[in-house]
Order: structure tokens, then sequence, then C-alpha cells
């Protein structure tokens, strides 16, 4: 029998809130995070837009010392799981260390710490290059740092599937507390890739939008779309077995009920044309749960605003769900926060609890040119009423498909 599975506490950093409170009333207003590139001078880029995390400072959130010795990415990842910790009413020194692990994950790491010391390389030599670039640049260091700061002693992982990073290892959190190996983890996703080498990485890979328009630039399913705006941000969850949240008397948001995982094995960028993959991912998730497609009402697309993501992932839609599909209501919180890359599945996750505890599903911002090939209901409008199941959907480069289902908790 394996063990239920809850949601006590969560955290966010994001481009419209420093944390879950002002990250849902931004998402409920329809407030959007896109203004042109602040972080360095990207008058020669293509793309000039991005979705930064603004008004941040690691001191505000952590020891200054600390503070100093993590990137970007880490310093995210550390304050997100502050407030979840503090928003789950967890006490360290009631629990056994060993007990609550992490499963905090980055896509890329810090490709600050890269360029940073890349140049110095080439400027002044081998000898100058800063003896901590190894540890401040490597994605593991998220994880590395949340249990540093916080004595978590557990299972500490850093699952690494590109744009599918957060769901997955919110995903392997779950299946850790379900199978006994711990009785709380800190899990979700951090990234920071809003520089010069990122945003040109993805520009030349023609995934980022060529709209400079704030209000037309991440408008997934939309038929004018023309790819993705880079995000950054973290997203971090409590997740925690369900006698034990119980038994300390913590609050419930919900409860994780199925995951599912599966690979394209077709091409390092492009989702396959047919869906099979993805909709294979959502069928294993719903699978898991017990539950049947028919009871899926609500999915939190993967919905990057890209031609191919948006269509391809309409299609596994219809072919998990068949002619149920049509009658589903289908956003893409990107709409307002652009790709977190290893963020995105975990702050859409936390969406997914917030739009279950109020029965209200954000609409997708900025929707407006119907596609005849994505021809779903993608929430034009905002929808209000009860709900039982949330289905989140993350692809990443490399054919990575993560599905993870979230209920309504029925005690």
């Amino acid at each position: 029998m394996s063990r239920r599975v809850v949601v006590t506490g969560m955290g966010a950093i994001t481009p419209i809130g420093l944390s879950v409170d002002e990250f849902w009333n931004g998402v409920k207003e329809g407030k959007t995070g896109f203004a042109p590139i602040s972080k360095f001078d990207a008058s020669e880029y293509k793309c000039k837009i991005a979705a930064e995390v603004k008004g941040f400072e690691g001191k505000n959130f952590m020891d200054f010392k600390a503070a100093k010795r993590m990137e970007l990415f880490c310093q995210y990842a550390v304050a997100a799981t502050k407030e979840a910790m503090a928003d789950a009413g967890l006490d360290m020194e009631k629990e056994d260390p060993y007990k609550v692990g992490v499963s905090v994950g980055s896509g890329i790491g810090s490709l600050q710490a890269m360029e940073r010391e890349h140049s110095k390389l080439l400027e002044k030599g081998p000898n100058k290059v800063n003896p901590l670039l190894v540890p401040m640049m490597i994605c593991n260091m998220a994880a590395g740092n949340v249990s540093i700061q916080f004595g978590l002693k557990g299972k500490s992982i850093n699952v690494v599937t590109a744009c599918a990073t957060g769901t997955n290892c919110i995903g392997e959190a779950f299946r850790t507390i379900q199978y006994g190996d711990a009785d709380v983890m800190i899990a979700g996703g951090t990234e920071s890739s809003v520089t010069p080498i990122g945003i040109a990485g993805f520009t030349a890979l023609t995934a980022l939008t060529s709209s400079d328009d704030p209000a037309r630039c991440s408008i997934p399913f939309d038929k004018e779309r023309s790819g993705f705006v880079m995000g950054e941000g973290s997203a971090i969850v409590v997740l925690e077995e369900l006698e034990h949240a119980k038994k300390r008397g913590a609050k419930i948001y919900a409860e994780v009920v199925g995951y599912g995982c599966s690979s394209d094995a077709y091409h390092i960028t492009s989702p396959a044309e047919d869906g099979a993959g993805a909709a294979k991912a959502m069928e294993n998730a719903v699978a898991d749960a017990g539950a049947k497609p028919e009871d899926i009402t609500y999915i939190n697309a993967h919905g990057t605003s890209t031609h191919h993501n948006d269509l391809f992932e309409t299609r596994a839609i219809r072919l998990t769900f068949g002619d149920h599909a049509k009658d589903m209501k289908i956003n893409s919180t990107k709409s307002m926060i652009g790709h977190l890359l290893g963020a995105a599945g975990a702050i859409e996750f936390i969406t997914c609890v917030k739009e279950l505890e109020e029965g209200y599903i954000h609409q997708t911002v900025g929707y407006q040119v119907p596609d005849e090939e994505c021809d779903l209901d993608y929430c034009k409008e905002p929808v209000t009423g009860e709900f039982t199941y949330a289905l989140s959907n993350s692809l990443g480069f490399g054919g990575h498909n993560a599905s993870i289902l979230v209920k309504k908790y029925e005690g």
C-alpha cells in the first residue's frame, strides 16, 4: 500500500511577485512580467524581451555571507524554500532530519558564473579563475544549498530534464514519500538564465519570440505566437506523508495523486508530431491516480507559445482524452510569466494547487486569435467553479515528458 502525499507549504520567487500571495494575486489580475531585458545590453539581440524577477535581493532572504557564495539560481531556491517551510510550519528541531529530503532542480545552473569566469580566463589567464567557479556553476547546487541552509539530511537530488525539471523533481519527491524513503520532501525548481549566452543560444535555436510587444510576446495557442519568452525564478513546495502532516496539525492544501512520464525518442528539440509521448505521460499520471480520463476537466498546459509545442500538445490532449478533450479547460501560466525552464513545472504546480483551493482557473492572458489547428478551450477568460483534479504538463528538450496530477484534498 503506497503512502498518501499532500502539499503543506509553498514558496515562490517570480516575475510577477516575490511570494506565493504576490504571484497568485498577479495571476488573478492577469498581470504579466514581460519587459525589455535590463540585466544586460540586449540592443544587438533579435530577442529583446524577457520576464525578469524584479526587486530581489538575496540578503533579504538569507545571511549576507551565505548569499555571496551563491549564484542567483541558488538564491532564488533558498528564498522560495524559506517561504515554503514557514508556510508549512515545519520545525526542523522536531523532525528527524534524515527523513526530510530535497528534490530541487535547475535545467541550466549558472550561466552567469560561466560567462564571468570565461572572460577572466581569456583576459587574465587560467590562474585568475575563481576557485568557487565549479560549485557556483553546477546545477545541483540549488538542492545542495537548500539542504545546507535548512539542515535537511534526507535524500537530496537534482533531476535535470530541461523544461520538465520542476515537474520531475516534484514527481520524484512524491514517489520518494510514497515509497517510505522520506516523510517530508522540499521539492521544485529554480532558474536564472536571462544572460547574454542564454538569450543568444535560445534565439539561435529560433525558440524565443520575435515580438517586442509585451502584450503579444508570450501568447500560447494563439495563431500569432512566435516563440517563448525567457522567464526566471523559483517555486518550491513542501510535500508530506499524510499521517505525518496530520500528526503535526499542518494545513493541507491538496493531495498529489498521480505522476507519469515518457520519452518521445524523436528529436532533441521538437516534441513528437502526433503528441504520442506527451499523451502517454498524461495517461500514466491519470492511471497512477486510479482516475478515469473523464474525471479530469482541467489541464495546466506546458503551453510555451512556440508553434510546435502548442500544436503537438493539443494533439496529445486529444489523443489522451478523445472527445472529452473539447469539454476540458486548458490554460498556460506562461502567458503571464514566460518560460521559467527548470522552474516552470514547479510554479505551474503551485498554480494548480491555488486554483483547486479557490475554484478558479486563470485565463490564458493575451490569447486573441484562434488557431484552427489548436482547437480546444484555452480559457480566453477566467473560469470559476469547483473542480476536483488539476493535471500539469511539462515537456523538455530531449523528449522528456512529465505530467503530475493534483487533487482537492478530501480527508
